[in-house]
């Protein structure tokens, strides 16, 4: 009988080092092709995904991130709309990048957003501008207002 956590039963216990070792190569090669595969299937599908992600890994952005964690206090601003105060550390782009390229620097164009929030607005965008794998961009209006892109992203969910 095997003991668990362990691998191996008393008589084979000498081969759960090498087992544990062989599943830790298993893991670590595995990963490198998902991460492989996610980047240049997803991230880097062609050259405007890659340079929009590249940007992400510049010192400029690094400095507006900051600016803009401060400005808002790290609390998300589309939570706050609603009454809501929830902490947050990611920076977002009210008008997507993929969609309007020319506003990726603009501070004005950018507050903290919290996870939940993230996940709504990401869905939102996808439907409205295009934007994601395998979507078409549309001529779709740029939404400003903070409110306005809540109410739009509440619609979204329901």
């Amino acid at each position: 009988m095997v003991n668990l956590p362990d691998h191996y039963c008393q008589q084979h216990y000498e081969h759960e080092a090498e087992y544990l070792a062989s599943r830790e190569r298993w893991a670590r090669s595995h990963d490198k092709h998902y991460t492989h595969k996610y980047n240049t299937v997803i991230r880097n599908r062609n050259e405007d995904k890659r340079q929009q992600y590249n940007f992400y890994r510049t010192r400029q952005w690094s400095h507006l991130r900051q600016q803009v964690l401060e400005r808002d206090h790290y609390l998300c601003a589309y939570c706050k709309v609603q009454g809501i105060i929830t902490p947050a550390k990611t920076v977002d782009h009210l008008r997507p990048i993929e969609a309007f390229p020319n506003d990726k620097a603009n501070i004005n164009n950018l507050v903290v957003i919290c996870r939940q929030c993230h996940a709504l607005k990401t869905r939102f965008e996808q439907k409205y501008y295009g934007c994601g794998k395998d979507n078409v961009l549309t001529d779709a209006k740029p939404v400003d207002d903070i409110k306005k892109i809540v109410l739009l992203m509440r619609k979204e969910h329901i």
